[in-house]
């Protein structure tokens, strides 16, 4: 009942919060009727592993690694990437999160956006989520949504599908 409650609280508090950073009448898609598409392609990447930031980071298996991809096909784009993730003692297990700002042309269109990636292992079935950042796209790109898949080939070749809307007009 406490953790309903809480979670309940938690609701209404950004609810609130997201209230009071709306201007009045203001509209959360003030542009046109989005149309879904589709980019894809293959894509390189470099990860590059850095040193923990804490003694505390290190003692829990959290490592960090910062990255570069150069994208082709529908996208094509550079990106950097930070990523965290851990790997607790179960075998086949572990979690990743990143962030990644990709900067260049997607279908003709210029600007960036930022993906959020998780990335879960449990005892060998993986689960991959990639996102758009709400409210992340600039340039031509602003109102961007979508949703990334990623794809690694037996001789370790990475490919990507990205499932998009753009607002009409854009």
């Amino acid at each position: 009942m406490k953790n309903l409650f809480t979670l309940t609280l938690g609701i209404c508090v950004l609810g609130l919060l997201y209230a009071q950073t709306q201007p009045q009448g203001a509209t959360t898609n003030q542009q046109g009727p989005a149309r879904t598409e589709h980019a894809s392609g293959p894509f390189d990447v470099k990860m590059t592993p850095q040193k923990p930031d804490n003694p505390v980071a290190k003692a829990e298996n959290f490592s960090r690694m910062s990255g570069d991809k150069q994208f082709q096909g529908g996208l094509e784009a550079t990106s950097k990437v930070e990523m965290l993730a851990t790997t607790p003692d179960a075998k086949g297990s572990g979690v990743y999160v990143a962030l990644e700002r990709v900067t260049g042309t997607l279908k003709g269109r210029k600007g960036s956006f930022v993906l959020y990636h998780t990335g879960i292992l449990n005892r060998g079935a993986p689960q991959l989520a990639i996102g758009v950042a709400p409210d992340s796209g600039t340039g031509q790109l602003v109102g961007l949504t979508g949703k990334m898949t990623i794809n690694i080939a037996k001789d370790g070749k990475h490919s990507y599908d990205f499932e998009y809307t753009l607002p009409d007009g854009q």
